[in-house]
């Protein structure tokens, strides 16, 4: 459930109608609501119950930074108590500039610099994931060189299909993430007696948008032995991350596990393990709490086919339908009741800015609002200026109030970041 709904036949973000958006901040402009946000974190938590309950232990709920990055929704689940899955130095800063605890920070990424490495080390967070040999050989000296132990897991790849779009699978042997299982105990033994290091258990994720269970609870099936292998080779697990990736349905036909069931899945899978979990939620907190608003430009005939429906919103704000072919909800803000085919299309000069073609949508004019549904998670932090277009702004509503909490940013602003050297001057 979400809290964008139609009222007097038009659609609203919890009190606000989206117009009202539209006319003081402009379009196109992604849209999220803290009533949303908040009820899918305590949905979430709620799920978890069964776990917590089996282990005895309350679990650390780590939302994916990377999945919507604005400090304003970091700010609303710092306040849900959940901390943070970072990727970056920059996201690290993000976290805690939100108010997420440092030692509620787990540090995720293959290709954590050195750099980044010593600010998490500065910064005390509770966990690093470590994604290779290498990386954890260069943490522990990096630490023990200033009398500091860091707190770690070691990212295992489990060679599972995770059973969702190839380019967010991230658990398979041919995959960049984590030490593949045959080598797991190898490194782990490796890596456990650096000093400046306390290796305290281990990692997996197997990719995003899960709509299916089955892949997770055989991923989690070989972790499970992993950890009964470690201990009987003398280590001390106390720590078991198990990631991320449950899904949201972007369209009707989808029906993603509810974090209930995921729960009752964990709880199952991970009974008799005695160890402090970790979670990792990222687009099944966010995705249905975020839309794009976006105003038709025009509506152009097509050749033999439906005309297209051209819209102010393109693939360098929203990129997921031109990545991965992803489907997004295209909803009219003020429906009429008709009906029309169209192709939904954005004004960038490549066939690829197609949000969806041959849809059947909302009967749309020229000047007309309309919102990409479930943008809330991987929208505005995928965007980029291609064009020189510039990056939308993003605004948080609270009931009847909203303000906005990233500011428009226009080509000729972006622009002044660049120079012209001396010797191209006349």
């Amino acid at each position: 459930m979400d809290h964008f709904q139609l009222r007097n036949g038009e659609l609203h973000a919890e009190d606000v109608p989206l117009s009202r958006i539209a006319e003081e901040v402009g379009t196109p402009v992604y849209v999220y609501s803290r009533a949303t946000l908040e009820r899918h974190a305590r949905v979430f938590r709620e799920g978890l119950e069964p776990v917590a309950k089996a282990s005895g232990k309350e679990p650390l709920v780590a939302f994916a930074v990377k999945s919507n990055p604005n400090v304003a929704v970091l700010k609303v689940l710092s306040r849900e108590g959940f901390g943070a899955d970072v990727v970056s130095g920059g996201e690290l800063v993000r976290a805690l500039t939100a108010g997420i605890p440092a030692d509620k920070i787990v540090f995720s990424g293959v290709g954590k610099t050195r750099t980044e490495l010593q600010l998490g080390l500065e910064k005390k967070i509770g966990q690093f994931n470590i994604e290779s040999s290498e990386e954890g050989r260069e943490l522990a000296e990096l630490a023990a060189s200033q009398g500091l132990e860091a707190q770690a897991t070691l990212r295992i790849n489990p060679d599972v299909d995770a059973k969702t779009h190839e380019k967010i699978s991230t658990g398979r042997a041919e995959n960049k993430f984590g030490i593949p299982l045959v080598r797991a105990r190898e490194v782990f033994g490796e890596l456990a007696n650096l000093p400046g290091l306390n290796l305290r258990g281990v990692a997996v994720h197997i990719g995003s948008q899960l709509l299916d269970l089955e892949p997770l609870e055989t991923a989690f099936a070989k972790v499970g032995k992993l950890v009964a292998d470690l201990r009987a080779d003398g280590h001390t697990i106390t720590h078991v991350d198990l990631g991320g990736g449950l899904g949201v349905p972007y369209k009707a036909s989808e029906n993603p596990p509810s974090p209930a069931e995921y729960g009752a899945m964990v709880a199952r899978a991970t009974e008799g393990w005695d160890v402090h979990l970790t979670f990792e939620p990222g687009r099944v907190i966010a995705g249905n709490a975020g839309v794009l608003l976006t105003r038709v430009v025009r509506v152009k005939r097509g050749g033999n086919g439906p005309p297209f429906v051209i819209v102010d919103a393109a693939m360098n704000d929203l990129a997921r339908p031109a990545m991965y072919g992803a489907w997004h909800d295209f909803d009219a803000v003020v429906p009429v009741g008709d009906k029309m085919m169209a192709n939904i299309v954005g004004p960038i000069c490549e066939t690829g800015d197609t949000f969806a073609t041959d849809r059947e949508i909302d009967a749309l004019q020229s000047g007309e609002l309309a919102v990409f549904r479930t943008a809330g998670a991987y929208g505005a932090t995928m965007a980029s200026s291609y064009n020189s277009r510039g990056f939308v702004p993003e605004v948080l509503v609270d009931g009847e109030q909203f303000a906005v909490v990233a500011d428009r940013i226009p080509a000729d602003a972006i622009m002044d970041a660049e120079r012209v050297p001396d010797f191209l001057l006349d």
